[in-house]
């Protein structure tokens, strides 16, 4: 048994104020506003003060600590989790860059073999595949050798390691786009809007096959466009409008400034919003220079104003924030209150990828993965499972 005392504990509806966290076979058994003595054989954590919240689960993010989930090997995948668990992240969604299929279907392989591996890091929730089937204009730093329509013969292999992949991001306006979510929503798997010129219409018609989640809104989709002289809304506006979509945002304070944190959080609210890093391989390291996917066959990027970018510097290439980042961010930045934070950073990415039953909140019953940290965010442990994974020294 664990016991956590002396904590300001975040609950789904409020913060308990020097209360204790009771885990039993790694889940929380209880929650109370006072300690409570239980039997001696009992470890304790003593907050001193400092906020005790949910796991950070993390659901879309390339890298960390110099490796990158494209490297194709497990030790990058083990590598990259454990980096991100030492920042609060206990659960992320492993995720692809755009590749050809035989990548695709390697890193897949390679995913199921670190899933046997009893690594010390974040637990990993099923592959996130970024593409390949984007729009070129807004492709970003994903490699353009790379970006086709939909292809059933191609999805449909790999859609037969469906058990390995929680979501896939496509463009809904490209060929085939429609009939390619409903094979996803058919086998299980979250379809997500990215990388896209789509307009309202398209969103519109993506939603009833199934696309439910704007990727990285803002980043690397269409806003309101101009078509022989008549304005239409794009992406951003229809995942703002339609309360369908739920929203992931890069909450790094870079990818988006100040007013576009508030301007989200004011429509769609903490309930609609997923915290994500999109962190690649340079997140958690020093490095000025670095590679975006495979760490041979990538894309060069470079390091600066705290945010990878390409050489040339006309467009961002991945984050290297950490989940403590993130929080540290809306609450800071965006003036988000620290129990509406955590809901975007913990509970409602638990909801969007289906595991809301045992994840995304302190309550009696889910899985005690846990995060300790102090008013700068700084975080002092992160417990999966009720086991200490790290303390800081």
């Amino acid at each position: 048994m664990l016991k956590i005392i002396n904590g300001r504990i975040i609950t789904p509806h409020r913060i308990i104020e020097g209360g204790s966290l009771y885990i039993r076979d790694g889940k929380i058994e209880a929650i109370t506003e006072r300690d409570i003595q239980v039997s001696k054989r009992v470890k304790i954590i003593d907050a001193r003060g400092l906020y005790v919240a949910p796991g950070f689960i993390d659901i879309h993010v390339h890298g960390g600590g110099g490796a990158d989930f494209m490297d194709g090997t497990v030790e990058a995948f083990l590598q990259v989790a454990e980096t991100h668990l030492r920042y609060g992240t206990t659960s992320m969604v492993p995720t692809t860059l755009t590749s050809d299929r035989e990548q695709l279907l390697h890193t897949l392989a390679t995913y199921e073999q670190a899933l046997s591996k009893n690594g010390k890091g974040a637990q990993l929730l099923g592959m996130h595949l970024e593409g390949p089937y984007f729009a070129l204009n807004q492709r970003g730093a994903q490699d353009p050798r790379y970006i086709r329509d939909p292809d059933p013969a191609e999805y449909m292999e790999i859609l037969q390691q469906a058990s390995l992949i929680s979501r896939w991001s496509a463009a809904p306006e490209r060929k085939g786009a429609f009939v390619f979510g409903d094979a996803l929503r058919s086998h299980g798997v979250l379809a997500a809007i990215a990388h896209t010129d789509a307009v309202y219409d398209d969103v519109l018609k993506a939603v009833e096959h199934g696309y439910t989640l704007a990727t990285h809104l803002y980043s690397g989709m269409s806003g309101v466009t101009r078509r022989h002289a008549f304005r239409y809304a794009g992406v951003v506006e229809s995942a703002l409008l339609l309360d369908e979509i739920d929203v992931e945002i890069i909450a790094d304070g870079i990818h988006l400034p100040e007013a576009l944190l508030k301007l989200i959080y004011k429509i769609k609210g903490a309930s609609k919003i997923a915290l994500i890093t999109d962190a690649m391989r340079a997140a958690g390291t020093l490095v000025k220079t670095s590679m975006l996917g495979h760490k041979e066959t990538g894309v060069s990027v470079i390091i600066e104003d705290g945010v990878a970018k390409l050489p040339d510097r006309t467009s961002f290439a991945g984050s290297i924030a950490t989940t403590d980042q993130l929080v540290r961010t809306m609450v800071n930045t965006a003036g988000v209150s620290m129990l509406e934070t955590i809901r975007m950073m913990s509970t409602t990415p638990a909801r969007i990828m289906g595991i809301q039953d045992h994840k995304g909140a302190l309550i009696s019953g889910k899985d005690a993965d846990v995060v300790i940290f102090d008013d700068q965010i700084h975080v002092a442990y992160t417990i999966m499972g009720g086991e200490v994974y790290w303390e800081r020294t």
